[in-house]
Formats: structure tokens, C-alpha cells, sequence
């Protein structure tokens, strides 16, 4: 089991009950938003210790503990009252979810701004399908596929570089993306790392066991999946820190569906407080993935927008930061009605156009 201490987040609240819990000493802020938690587990090197509330917390698990009410910094400079919506604008002939529908440079771009225009904040666009199996493309091919479409959503919305290459990464920054978004969390390519940390970008770090997506599937194997994605994630931190990427450029991401079988993703949703009490924002893709099509028993990717808007939810509500969606539309109205209940009131005006 992975060494070292971590703190799991429990008893989740929000609205009015979490604000007198925070006014009374009875809960925190996770990570600073409007969540707060009234509880924790205590794991010292893969030992469970056990669940308290915050007040019963030993000493010296304290600084542990507040570390993870601290807000981190605003995600590429973004910021929103709940999850910012990140729409998947996939440039491949093969993608799971959308069959090849935006291959074409035009269809694309054009998609991308219909998601602009429901209300996406971030748009990721990659060029190599990642789905279990999928047959890698080289790096020419890669940019081929995605440089014109960036070139031209980067004019209009922050945009994000799905790729394991070095070599991708750098011609898309140079194009106008200003975040990289790879699954590998910079191990596939030596070069990335030094790259993304001369580049100042944010980078988002996912988990996948190994750093092929064609043989993830077979590495699906944890005694205890949430804390072994944590440790994963905690030590590539570590790593990208001691290279020059600050944590507040560092977004993290259990890899729901990568290498992860359907106990495993529940698993972690479930518990995504323990990711988030990483220190970092946390981004969470769940839309389309099979784990909905197996719990709902819709075959179809495309069919499974009502399942995906409830798993994205159950995300949101466990401290998910950024949600990658293929629904934006779906999706951004779900959040406006979720976060409403949640606060138990209606949002405030915004400023005057």
C-alpha cells in the first residue's frame, strides 16, 4: 500500500447547515468552496486509523487537515462559483463518443463554438483517441488533425492540448492553447515535463496505469483504488514540483475509465475528496464512458447524456473543479439548477450588462 499520510474528507454539507457548521467549529471548507466536511479518515501508510470528526483530529494530523480547506489558485486563471465546464472537441476519425463526427477541421471548429456558446469556459481538443485499444498516432499526424482547429478556438475561449507528445504540446502552445491536458501525466514523453515547465502553462496530470491507453484495461488490478490513484497523483506532483511546475499550474485527474473497471470508477467518484485534498484542482471526465452504459444499459455513446449529467453531478458534489463533457448545453444547465438547490436559494443577479 502507498506510504505516507493521507487525510480523506467525510460528512460532506453545503447550504445554510454548512455555514453554521463552519461559524460553530464543526466542519471546513474543502478546498475553500461552498463543500464543507465534518469528518475525516486517517490513513498512515496504507492503514486505515480510522473516522472522526474534524474537532477529534490529533495534533499532529492538524496541518494535514486545514492544508484542505486552502483554496487552490484559480485554475488557468479561471474562476466560477461550481464546477467550470470543459467540452471535448475530439479532431480523430475513431472517438468513442462521437464517431468521427468532427474529423474535419470545419466540423470542429464549428463545434467548438456551438459549445462556446451553451456556456463551456474551456475547450479540450485532441487528436489521438484514447479509448481502452486504440491505436496510437504519431505525433505529424496528431497536429495535423488539431493545430487549424486550435488556431482558430484559441481566438475565442481558453483552449486545452489533449496529447502525450512533447512535440504536440509545443506547436499547440505555439498555436494558441494555453493548457495541456495529458493522460500519460507526463510520462510518456521525457521531453514533456521540461517543456510544460519552460512554458508556464497549466497542465493537467491523469491517472492511467503504464502510459498507453491500448493495454490500460489489462493493468486494472488495486487493493484499494481511491488511495492508490492519490498516491499516484501526489507523487507525480511531487515530481512536476521539483522540475519547475508550481502546484498552483497543476490540475489533477483520477482517470475515471482508464485502466479502471466499473467498481473501480464508482469507487472513486465516490471518493474524490481524497483527490481533492491533494492540494490541487480537480478535473473529472466521466462523460459518455461505458461504466453509464453498463449501469444503464444504453449501448449507444451518444444516448448516454442523462447518465453522464448524473455522474458529473455525483462528481460536482464531491468537489470536482473542471468537468470534461462531450453535453455542454446539458451540462451547464444541470449545474445552474444544481447549485441553486444546493445553496438552497436562487442564485445572486450578476452585474449589469
Amino acid at each position: 500500500m502507498p506510504p505516507g499520510r493521507f487525510v480523506e474528507p467525510l460528512g460532506l454539507i453545503t447550504g445554510p447547515v454548512a455555514f453554521h457548521a463552519l461559524r460553530e467549529g464543526y466542519a471546513l471548507p474543502l478546498q475553500g468552496g461552498d463543500i464543507a466536511f465534518t469528518f475525516v479518515r486517517l490513513i498512515e501508510d496504507g492503514e486505515d486509523l480510522g473516522v472522526g470528526p474534524i474537532r477529534e483530529v490529533p495534533e499532529d494530523w492538524h496541518d494535514a487537515m486545514h492544508a484542505i480547506a486552502r483554496r487552490p489558485a484559480a485554475f488557468a486563471g479561471l474562476e466560477a462559483d461550481g464546477p467550470l465546464v470543459m467540452g471535448v472537441v475530439n479532431v480523430t476519425p475513431d472517438s468513442f463518443s462521437d464517431g468521427g463526427r468532427h474529423f474535419a477541421a470545419d466540423a470542429a471548429i464549428a463545434a467548438g463554438h456551438a459549445m462556446l456558446e451553451a456556456g463551456a469556459d474551456i475547450l479540450d481538443i485532441g487528436g489521438e483517441s484514447t479509448r481502452p485499444g486504440a491505436a496510437p498516432v504519431t505525433a505529424e499526424e496528431e497536429m495535423a488533425r488539431i493545430l487549424p482547429v486550435i488556431r482558430e478556438l484559441a481566438k475565442a475561449a481558453p483552449v486545452s492540448v489533449d496529447t502525450r507528445n512533447a512535440a504536440t504540446m509545443r506547436a499547440a502552445l505555439d498555436a494558441g492553447a494555453e493548457i495541456v491536458n495529458d493522460v500519460s501525466a507526463l510520462r510518456h514523453d521525457p521531453d514533456s515535463a521540461g517543456l510544460v515547465a519552460r512554458s508556464e502553462a497549466p497542465v493537467i496530470l491523469m491517472h492511467m496505469p503504464g502510459d498507453d491507453p491500448a493495454t490500460m484495461q489489462s493493468r486494472a488490478d488495486y487493493a484499494d483504488v481511491a488511495l492508490e490513484v492519490a498516491a499516484f497523483l501526489r507523487d507525480r506532483i511531487a515530481t512536476c514540483e521539483a522540475l519547475g511546475i508550481p502546484r498552483g499550474r497543476i490540475a489533477v485527474d483520477p482517470g475515471i475509465g482508464f485502466g479502471k473497471t466499473l467498481a473501480h470508477n464508482l469507487a472513486l467518484i465516490d471518493r474524490l475528496p481524497l483527490i481533492a485534498a491533494l492540494g490541487c484542482r480537480v478535473v473529472l471526465g466521466v462523460s459518455r464512458k461505458r461504466f453509464i452504459g453498463t449501469l444503464s444499459g444504453v449501448e449507444e455513446a451518444a444516448r448516454r447524456v442523462p447518465g453522464s449529467i448524473a455522474a458529473a453531478l455525483a462528481g460536482a458534489a464531491r468537489g470536482a473543479a473542471v468537468l470534461r463533457v462531450h453535453d455542454v448545453a446539458e451540462t451547464v444547465q444541470a449545474l445552474a439548477v444544481w447549485r441553486a438547490c444546493q445553496a438552497g436559494r436562487p442564485p445572486e443577479p450578476g452585474p449589469a450588462a
